[in-house]
C-alpha cells in the first residue's frame, strides 16, 4: 500500500487477527481461531509487514492471547458469570473457547467495528450468551451508561481491556478505573501492560504508521499504578515467561531470559510486558 496500512486504531485489531491466523496454522498451535484469517484480511497482513523486526513474528500477541485465554478459564473457575470485553475489536473468544453456555459475554466497541464484525461473523454461532453494544468508550457518559446497562447487582464480572489501554491518555485510564471500581459487580479487571521501553521501541519501529492511532500509556511504575488506584494484582504473567513456557519468540531471547531474574512488575525496567489480572 502506498500509504500507511493503519488508518485508525481499529485497524490494529486486524493486525492482531493476522497473528492469530498464523498461529492457528501451526501444528503446535497454542489456540485455534478459524475466523482470524477472514477478520484480518489483507490490511492485517500489511500492518504485520511494517511491524518492528522484534515483533514481526507476532510472538508477543500470540503469547498475550494464550495468557488471557488461560486467565479467563481461571476466572470462570472462580465463579465469573459475566465478561465485559471493552474495545473487543475482532476478538473471537466467545466462538472459539470452551465456555459455559450460560456465561454472559458482552462486547463493546465503536459502531463501525461492531457492524463490520457482525457482517464478517454472520452465520457463526457463539458458544455462550453473546451480545454486542456500540459504544464510544472514551466518552465518560456513554461508558457509564453502558456499564449500568450491562451489569446487575448479582453479577460476578470480569472486565477485559486487551490492547486498549496503551492507546489511552493517563487521565482516561484513571477515569475508566474509577468507573469500574464504582461497580461492585465487577470482581476482576484483566489487561496487558507494557513498560515505557517497550512503548518507545514500538513507536520507533512503527514510525509514522501509528500517527493516526498513537500509543501513549505505559506507566513507569507498572502494576503499582493500578494498585494505587485501589486494585490488587492477583495474577502477573509476563510475556517473556510465556514465551519460554510456550516456546515462542526468538530462541536467543528465551535463553537469555532464563538466565535473568524476572523484572519487578512495580518498577519494570527495560523490555517488560505482561498480562495482569487485578481484583478489587
Amino acid at each position: 500500500m502506498a500509504e500507511s496500512p493503519v488508518s485508525n486504531v481499529s485497524d490494529t485489531a486486524r493486525w492482531v487477527a493476522f497473528y492469530r491466523a498464523q498461529e492457528s496454522l501451526r501444528p503446535d498451535a497454542l489456540f485455534q481461531d478459524p475466523f482470524a484469517g477472514r477478520l484480518a484480511g489483507e490490511r492485517g497482513k500489511a500492518i504485520a509487514a511494517v511491524a518492528p523486526l522484534q515483533m514481526r513474528s507476532g510472538w508477543p500477541m500470540v503469547v498475550r492471547t494464550r495468557l488471557i485465554d488461560d486467565l479467563i478459564a481461571t476466572s470462570i473457575a472462580e465463579g465469573c458469570d459475566t465478561i465485559l470485553s471493552l474495545a473487543a475489536g475482532l476478538d473471537t473468544r466467545p466462538y472459539r473457547l470452551a465456555l459455559p453456555p450460560g456465561l454472559r459475554w458482552i462486547e463493546a466497541d465503536l459502531p463501525p467495528m461492531v457492524q463490520e464484525k457482525e457482517e464478517l461473523l454472520a452465520g457463526a454461532t457463539p458458544v455462550c450468551r453473546l451480545q454486542r453494544e456500540k459504544v464510544d468508550l472514551a466518552d465518560p457518559a456513554a461508558r457509564s451508561a453502558f456499564l449500568n446497562r450491562a451489569l446487575t447487582p448479582g453479577d460476578k464480572a470480569l472486565v477485559i481491556t486487551e490492547g486498549l489501554l496503551i492507546y489511552l491518555d493517563e487521565e482516561v485510564v484513571r477515569s475508566l478505573s474509577n468507573d469500574l471500581l464504582a461497580r461492585p459487580a465487577i470482581r476482576w479487571w484483566m489487561m496487558d501492560l507494557s513498560s515505557p521501553t517497550i512503548l518507545a521501541m514500538i513507536q520507533k519501529g512503527m514510525g509514522s504508521h501509528l500517527d493516526r492511532s498513537p500509543m501513549k500509556f505505559a506507566p513507569a511504575n507498572g502494576v503499582a499504578f493500578f494498585e494505587k488506584l485501589g486494585w490488587k494484582a492477583r495474577d502477573i504473567r509476563s510475556f517473556v515467561r510465556g514465551a519460554i513456557d510456550y516456546r515462542r519468540g526468538p530462541a536467543v531471547m528465551r535463553w537469555f531470559a532464563r538466565m535473568l531474574p524476572e523484572p519487578d512488575p512495580r518498577d519494570p525496567k527495560g523490555r517488560w510486558g505482561a498480562v495482569v489480572r487485578f481484583e478489587r
